[in-house]
């Protein structure tokens, strides 16, 4: 079994460096960058919107633990945006470490999510899913969620 915790600001940076690598591949595949612009991006995303770290004002970062692991050492993370005027949460980032992946812990990260928020006056979690990432699309698909739309783009010649 697994739990959600608060993320401790000692455990930031730990995240930052495995978040902005796989951040700027995604916007590298999706949006034909080259990994050094890509990486900027997601770099500077992280200034933007995390420049508080875990004391930032309307984010939410919490770590993926396993309740019997006494280290607390965390298995994955989840970085989310309640948004108290529409009741909702935005999970902006959900990563479980590749060494825990494939044994279902996806799965109950996103019900530990739910319990999280079930006795709270939100009412709804949304998410954005980048088209070449199946995995996570059936992930979430079998957990409930549902597509709102698609996210297409052209460049200009």
């Amino acid at each position: 079994m697994i739990a959600l915790r608060k993320m401790r600001s000692d455990e930031f940076q730990g995240y930052v460096d495995i978040f902005i690598p796989d951040y700027a591949e995604e916007i590298s595949s999706n949006y034909d960058l080259d990994i050094q612009t890509a990486t900027k991006q997601a770099e500077q995303s992280v200034s933007e919107e995390l420049k508080l770290g875990v004391e930032t004002p309307d984010q939410l970062l919490l770590c993926i633990i396993g309740i019997a692991d006494t280290s607390n050492t965390p298995l994955g993370y989840l970085w989310c945006q309640p948004n108290r005027k529409n009741q909702t949460i935005f999970i902006s980032d959900f990563c479980i470490l590749p060494s825990h992946r494939g044994k279902g812990l996806g799965r109950l990260a996103l019900t530990a999510l739910d319990e999280w928020f079930a006795k709270t006056e939100f009412t709804e979690i949304r998410l954005r899913v980048a088209a070449d990432n199946k995995i996570a699309e059936k992930l979430y698909l079998s957990s409930g969620y549902a597509p709102t739309g698609i996210n297409m783009r052209k460049a200009i010649p």
